[in-house]
């Protein structure tokens, strides 16, 4: 087999990777309605599909960007990492690939950050690693945030993606539900405010805690949310359940979620909320800080 070459460098801008060879052909598949779109015009869209509004999934980094004003994000506790506390069989080599896949330490990102003007603690779940599964790291990164915020008086805007706990720390990752809870509760307890935002997929022992704590609970559209999955359901009440019963959709019409926000305008609509909930507003109506909240959803 001939390797002549395969390590040389790239000798023109398409084998560089840069928007020429984005535009000459690379495309991905939507989920959804099947449209092949062209991945340049899917970064530009906030990877929402331009057809049927499919929301992609997204890495913390992607979404601070989206969020976050420029150069305002500040992260807390990036050096914590993951180990394999119990020697499950085969978790220090999940944790490699995860690393790789995510290029993160661990599941969630956490910091602060100034939305459209307005100050928060922000946490953002990544389903590139290992699906946002909760363990000791992420429940310790989330709580230590609400603590800080509560130490400063600063309102939490949280982003949830998650396949549940992470097995492979047994109770461990079991006790970050009431850990995280805790903090939660503490930090509503001085009167500041929480804001959720339930992402694709939210399931398992993160809806079951902080992810449904929120005074306010957001939900991308089409996002799958809920505790168990519905053949376990079915199961167990040994009952068919209703088509789509798990989508943010469902769950907003039997009053599980509050609002359901595009990508494109939730920025916005966070900056309102955050605006609105902050103590030296109270009094202001709604058109002085800043509209409706309604027409921004």
């Amino acid at each position: 087999m001939n390797l002549m070459g395969l390590f040389r460098s790239p000798q023109n801008e398409l084998e560089k990777g840069g928007k020429e060879a984005e535009d000459a052909g690379i495309r991905m598949g939507c989920p959804r309605c099947g449209v092949q779109l062209p991945l340049s015009d899917l970064q530009e869209n906030m990877n929402v599909c331009t057809a049927c509004g499919y929301h992609f999934r997204v890495g913390p980094r992607e979404r601070i960007a989206y969020i976050a004003d420029e150069g305002s994000f500040d992260e807390l506790d990036a050096e914590l990492i993951s180990r394999d506390i119990l020697d499950f069989p085969g978790y220090d080599q999940k944790l490699r690939n995860a690393k790789l896949a995510s290029r993160e330490k661990d599941a969630a990102v956490t910091g602060t950050a100034l939305i459209d003007g307005q100050p928060c603690a922000l946490f953002v779940m990544d389903p590139n690693f290992m699906m946002g599964s909760m363990g000791t790291v992420v429940g310790e990164k989330i709580t230590r945030l609400f603590e800080y915020a509560t130490s400063l008086g600063a309102p939490v805007v949280g982003f949830t993606v998650s396949g549940g706990a992470r097995m492979q720390e047994g109770i461990l990752s079991l006790m970050q539900m009431a850990k995280t809870s805790a903090a939660v509760r503490r930090h509503s307890d001085a009167g500041l405010f929480y804001l959720t935002v339930l992402t694709d997929p939210t399931t398992g022992g993160v809806t079951a805690s902080f992810a449904m704590d929120g005074d306010i609970i957001m939900a991308e559209p089409g996002a799958t949310i809920g505790f168990a999955g519905a053949r376990v359901i079915e199961q167990t009440i040994r009952k068919k359940l209703p088509q789509g019963f798990q989508t943010a959709e469902f769950l907003l019409e039997h009053g599980f979620v509050d609002l359901i926000v595009p990508r494109s305008r939730q920025k916005e609509a966070i900056a309102r909320l955050l605006q609105l909930h902050d103590p030296g507003s109270i009094g202001m109506t709604a058109q002085e800080a800043g509209g409706e909240t309604h027409e921004c959803i």
